[in-house]
């Protein structure tokens, strides 16, 4: 597909001028000769990139304007802002705006044309880069044989049918996102919008604007999160953390089914399906006041739990050969096996599911030629820095021999039984120990049953 760019000119001739240089360059162009006929096109179509004039038939600097406009549609898309009357304070507020480049009439054919070049190096090297993780991240499946996992797949293909709103608890990294995405993938809305909205990354200043969107008082229009979703899917993640006056209006917006952008006078309907996600307690979040109950029970209507990674053991060893099969796909190496993997099954796995795959890339990436020893070492390595729950050995050098290993022995066990979400025969396959053997060796260290 040609590159295209979009030309905004009230000259005539230098629209031509502009047109006839970019064509002979190999560019696709499309024109647009005032201030309203811009706005048209780039609602109709972002371009790949934009030549602007800064002053067209609405007021001074209206070619600012739609450069925010496009901005705000797409931060990425590379704006170059031309003058006929330019001057040093001109430029400075155009690149602050987010312009590429700045040049001045008349410009240099040669000049203009090595803005271009470079704006479409830009944005293909941006693009390059968001489809690589989209693929990276698109690739992945929900994988696991644990009674969680197995259930929650069997519930994304229910709630794939229907357009309910759907409430998803978890820890950090455990997989909430692809939860969302995979129920996205196979519902209806599959050709619409996905859109993210981060409760805990946003300014607290900014969460209306990001949600609802804002009309400008130079009439431009800054669109929000509900909007971008529209015929699609928004998912509000770390809910809990939004204000409380927030969490009225959306409540609003659920119920009413519109809202206004700020500033603005008009209703907008909404047509989004709404998926609300927390690695908070929420029921703790609701005693405390921090969250709505009544908004709670409306994104309520389905929930989904999915448990810590440390809590299904047996979906790790599945996990990482998963991982290693699609990482290695998608960098194009050569695929790597863990032949012992007790280090990561004795793990606590903080971090979930996304520090065992930020795990197999950092192998992949190394480049380790398959070899066990290096791979080995790159795992301990990483899982040393960050495992809170390791066996202190040097703590128990202080205590005699005897002692040292029951201390040792019923961290060990603990650490296995809720890791087993306290399945005696499943640790005791796991330990090597017959089941019975087990059950006198927890009495004896008095370790408590976790059922």
């Amino acid at each position: 597909m040609s590159t295209e760019i979009l030309i905004i000119d009230d000259n005539a001739e230098i629209r031509l001028i502009l047109q006839e240089i970019l064509s002979d360059s190999g560019y696709k162009t499309r024109l647009a000769a005032n201030y309203n006929q811009a706005l048209k096109e780039i609602d109709k179509k972002l371009p790949d990139v934009a030549v602007i004039d800064v002053k067209l038939d609405k007021s001074d600097n209206d070619g600012i304007e739609l450069l925010n406009h496009i901005k705000n549609k797409n931060r990425d898309i590379p704006v170059i802002i031309i003058s006929g009357h330019a001057n040093i304070e001109m430029a400075i507020k155009s690149l602050k705006s987010g312009a590429f480049e700045f040049i001045q009439k008349p410009f240099d054919r040669d000049r203009l044309v090595n803005f271009i070049n470079r704006a479409v190096e830009n944005i293909k090297l941006k693009n390059e880069n968001k489809s690589l993780r989209s693929k990276l991240f698109h690739s992945f499946d929900l994988v696991g044989t644990s009674p969680n996992v197995t259930s929650i797949k069997d519930l994304i293909n229910k709630l794939a049918l229907s357009d309910s709103r759907i409430f998803i608890s978890g820890p950090t990294g455990s997989g909430k996102e692809l939860i969302a995405r995979k129920i996205h993938n196979k519902s209806k809305r599959n050709n619409g919008p996905f859109v993210i909205l981060n409760g805990a990354l946003l300014d607290i200043k900014k969460y209306e604007e990001e949600l609802f969107g804002e009309e400008k008082n130079d009439g431009s229009i800054s669109y929000g999160a509900l909007e971008k979703a529209s015929g699609g899917f928004l998912l509000i993640d770390e809910v809990t953390e939004i204000p409380l006056e927030t969490q009225s209006k959306i409540l609003r917006v659920v119920i009413d089914q519109k809202f206004k952008r700020i500033n603005g006078n008009h209703d907008i309907n909404v047509d989004v399906r709404i998926v609300c996600s927390t690695s908070k307690d929420i029921q703790k979040e609701i005693k405390f006041g921090n969250f709505r109950e009544d908004l709670f029970h409306r994104l309520n209507v389905f929930n989904i739990s999915i448990d810590p990674l440390n809590k299904r053991v047996e979906d790790i060893p599945i996990l990482t050969d998963y991982f290693i099969k699609e990482i290695c796909k998608n960098y194009n190496r050569k695929e790597f096996s863990i032949d012992d993997k007790n280090y990561l099954m004795n793990y606590n796995w903080p971090g979930n599911v996304r520090e065992l795959r930020n795990l197999i890339e950092r192998i992949a990436i190394l480049d380790t030629d398959n070899e066990n020893e290096k791979i080995l070492e790159i795992i301990k390595e990483s899982l040393s820095k960050s495992n809170d729950e390791s066996f202190s050995i040097t703590e128990n050098l202080s205590y005699p021999l005897r002692e040292a290993r029951e201390n040792f022995e019923k961290e060990y066990l603990t650490t296995q039984l809720k890791k087993f979400g306290g399945n005696i025969s499943k640790t005791a396959k796991f330990v090597g120990m017959e089941r019975s053997a087990l059950h006198r060796k927890l009495k004896i260290l008095g370790v408590k049953d976790l059922n």
